[in-house]
């Protein structure tokens, strides 16, 4: 066995000959699709970067994706589910399985499986496997509580989340468009927790990693004369971008697709091992309001804590190698 390009292959010999077979690295997502959503309150549009982060993976050639579930974040569940599968019948390289999961947080006093998580357990009996949690941890923590004695079964659990301070501010534009939350962190703070109690090896991709890579509108040109896939992707990235124009930024950050990207290939990524833990500190969407408001923040430092991996930034070349693996 040999290692070629971050991906592992068996060399099998026959008489005459050698047949060098890649071994993929079976990965299940879970995302809260919203690619062309308007938001339910208020104006403007939903997150694209699922997308891209599912684009991608359906391209790399070392990935096999087994099963894809949706859940609630960026938009209600029935329309990241809808959304999922939608994407998979359209551009899908080949069969991948959809399935529909929370519709809401974690609640530990009543936990409820769902049909995405029956389904990632019976992935997780037939091989192990790479999480890529996207949206909210919902489902992948539900499982851990429901089926515990599957958690040996999973290689890493992959995020997009986290901070190495309380005042790492999520700042997105020159404008009054201001912070931006830790959303999938946000919206289920128990989930996370039940993560990193569970022992299992979690990544973290947050704002730090992502803030440093944007996606431009040369960048949406390029992709809209590529193949249909991601004609579509630029096209219904269009609104999201003019919202990042607006505020005074050059493009948008594409947060979920660093994510993808460390699976399909973590030497791009740089990295380091850090402690993760929950602090209260003053809510930073809510710090110019006359109330004093509070919340959960998942820290990521030197200190006690949780073991994870900490993803901070890329390789000087990787704007390049990020949009050859879109325009594959």
């Amino acid at each position: 066995m040999k290692l070629i390009f971050g991906a592992i292959y068996n060399v099998v010999s026959f008489p005459n000959y050698k047949i060098e077979a890649m071994e993929k690295k079976k990965v299940w997502i879970d995302t809260d699709l919203s690619v062309g959503m308007k938001n339910y309150e208020g104006e403007g549009y939903s997150d694209v970067d699922d997308g891209y982060a599912i684009l991608q993976l359906f391209k790399a050639e070392n990935i096999e994706i087994t099963g894809l579930s949706a859940v609630f974040g960026n938009t209600k569940i029935q329309d990241a589910y809808r959304l999922s599968q939608n994407m998979v019948d359209e551009f899908a390289p080949y069969t991948i399985p959809v399935f529909k999961g929370a519709e809401a947080k974690l609640n530990l006093d009543n936990a409820e499986t769902n049909e995405a998580v029956e389904a990632l357990s019976e992935g997780l009996k037939k091989t192990p496997l790479h999480i890529l949690a996207i949206g909210p941890a919902t489902n992948i923590s539900t499982l851990l509580l429901l089926y515990p004695e599957l958690k040996s079964r999973i290689k890493e659990v992959v995020l997009v989340a986290g901070r190495r301070k309380p005042t790492s501010y999520f700042k997105i534009g020159k404008t009054e468009m201001g912070h931006a939350p830790d959303l999938n962190f946000d919206l289920d703070n128990d989930a996370f927790r039940v993560l990193f109690e569970s022992g299992v090896k979690v990544v973290l991709c947050p704002f730090e990693i992502s803030n440093k890579v944007w996606i431009t509108e040369k960048d949406l040109n390029h992709l809209k004369n590529s193949d249909p896939a991601s004609e579509w992707l630029s096209k219904a990235s269009k609104p999201w971008l003019q919202q990042w124009l607006d505020s005074g930024e050059k493009g948008f950050n594409p947060f979920d697709v660093l994510a993808s990207h460390y699976l399909m290939e973590p030497d791009d990524i740089i990295k380091e091992e850090l402690k993760a833990h929950l602090e209260i500190h003053p809510n930073d969407m809510l710090l110019n309001t006359p109330k004093r408001h509070f919340k959960h923040y998942l820290i990521c430092d030197q200190s006690e804590g949780f073991s994870v991996t900490y993803c901070h930034d890329v390789i000087e070349n990787y704007h390049q190698k990020l949009m050859e693996s879109l325009l594959k």
